[in-house]
């Protein structure tokens, strides 16, 4: 049996990971370079723990259990979460009532250990706080991550478990007969398949669509954010929430995995056809400054590293769109992933693969006696002993050639990435954080694309950022 997972973002990554632990044919297909390079590469990053997710709905059926899922996934796969914890504040009375509300909603939903705390508690644990805060509802269960990095992980363990990965392939059609879908047809071949699972993302309602499958519409909704340097690292130590409303969760403080500052996101519904729109704007990034004072009045924003967008499907319905079709006998959708599909990824993956495919399809699926369910990361030398780090470049000089001076990167660690499949240069970024700190690759880059050039034995006017027409450089000046 071959079953087809369209799309490597999270989604589709943990649901090709969890196929790999049956004895099936799992193709996974994405139209980009890398995986995780879509809706997956720019969020905030948060794990929610599950409050705001309204009962009954699919979010809520899949977000406190993701949540939880977490812990045993990031052991397995050695990719990095931080449980930090989360405050949504309140300034005034009526935004009181909201916490309440929501105290009750994630009871409900299943969220463990809620509470709400007082002006003082919040601030003896969060003095950058404003001080006019009033109370805040306090989730433990919350954290971070790095999206592209889960997603990365999810792949390389599953290729070590079977996986046949189709990069750069845009699938652009698909042959069907009274059965279902007999062949996903792209721009570059034509696969065989007997299940195809749709995680497109952003585009997934034109999958659904070309299949003659149900969909709902998507548009993208755009989330301005401004990053700050790691000496503001500290000015938070849990995510911080505004009151939430019907719109949106709000512009955030947070903490990133790798020590940094990250302000937003705002919200802004964009039509269907700007579904490729990350361009940043004044008005928006004045917005995430101006409420992100709100919550912390002392940011020093002459620490910007950088400012940038990301993009979320939202449907008319603001929830998951899960589920095989009714119309298209082998086809399933995960669809409509919004805010909190990363939270819900895992426990998605392992909805479709164990409900819908077996229980509802009726698949035999048969467990692999002999699947490896562990991934090791790529190490980060910088953070060994010096004794260690010493040892290590006794066997392997490289590794004690700093490239990435930002956030201490090896050659060694960027000579990995490209072993493990990185094939340009921000395929090195998301595997080791190089070009990722304050200089945005300003002192590394010209190192990193030598580095690919000599592991890839090519040209380096061949390399390119992140896309086919993203070249660096067209050829050497003088020979």
């Amino acid at each position: 049996m071959r079953i087809a997972v369209i799309g490597a973002g999270v989604v589709g990554s943990l649901i090709a990971r969890e196929l790999c632990k049956y004895d099936v044919e799992v193709l996974l297909i994405e139209k980009n370079l890398d995986v995780g390079w879509g809706v997956t590469k720019a969020n905030s990053a948060i794990l929610h723990a599950g409050y705001d997710d309204p009962i009954g709905s699919t979010r809520a059926r899949f977000c406190s259990v993701g949540n939880l899922m977490y812990t045993e996934l990031s052991r397995e796969l050695d990719f990095e979460i931080k449980r930090i914890g989360s405050y949504v504040l309140a300034f005034n009375d009526e935004e009181i009532s909201v916490l309440h509300k929501l105290l009750v909603q994630g009871e409900k939903n299943g969220v463990p250990n809620l509470s709400i705390h007082d002006r003082e508690t919040i601030l003896s644990r969060e003095p950058m706080i404003n001080p006019q805060v009033k109370m805040g509802l306090w989730a433990p269960t919350a954290g971070i991550t790095e999206p592209w990095m889960v997603a990365i992980a999810a792949v390389e363990n599953a290729l070590e478990n079977g996986l046949k990965l189709f990069l750069n392939e845009e699938v652009v059609d698909f042959e069907k007969r009274e059965s279902g879908i007999v062949n996903v047809i792209t721009n570059k071949r034509v696969h065989r398949v007997d299940v195809v699972i749709n995680a497109a993302g952003l585009f997934a309602d034109e999958i659904a669509k070309l299949a003659g499958a149900e969909y709902v519409p998507l548009h993208p909704r755009k989330g301005q954010y401004i990053l700050l340097d790691k000496k503001l690292g500290n000015t938070v130590r849990s995510v911080i929430f505004p009151t939430p409303t019907e719109k949106s969760k709000g512009i955030l403080v947070l903490p990133t995995i790798d020590g940094g500052l990250l302000l937003g996101p705002t919200a802004e519904d964009l039509p269907s056809d700007r579904k490729n729109d990350l361009t940043t704007t004044n008005e928006g990034i004045q917005s995430v400054k101006n409420f992100a004072l709100r919550l912390v009045p002392e940011i020093d924003f002459s620490l910007v590293v950088k400012t940038f967008a990301g993009l979320r499907p939202e449907s008319p319905q603001k929830d998951f769109f899960i589920g095989k079709s009714e119309i298209v006998p082998n086809f399933v959708n995960a669809m409509a992933m919004r805010s909190p599909g990363l939270t819900a990824a895992p426990a998605i993956a392992k909805y479709i693969v164990e409900e819908v495919l077996q229980q509802q399809m009726g698949l035999n699926l048969t467990t692999k006696k002999d699947f490896k369910p562990t991934r090791k990361g790529i190490k980060k030398y910088a953070e060994l002993s010096l004794e260690e780090w010493q040892r290590a470049v006794k066997e392997n000089p490289s590794a004690g050639r700093m490239i990435c001076f930002c956030n201490e990167v090896t050659e060694a660690e960027i000579v990995e990435a490209i072993r493990r499949g990185a094939r340009t240069l921000d395929g090195v970024k998301f595997r080791t954080r190089a070009m990722f700190g304050r200089c945005q690759g300003g002192f590394c880059m010209s190192k990193i694309l030598k580095i690919l050039e000599r592991e890839l034995g090519t040209d380096a006017s061949q390399i390119v950022l992140k896309s086919p027409n993203s070249w660096v450089v067209d050829g050497k000046v003088r020979e």
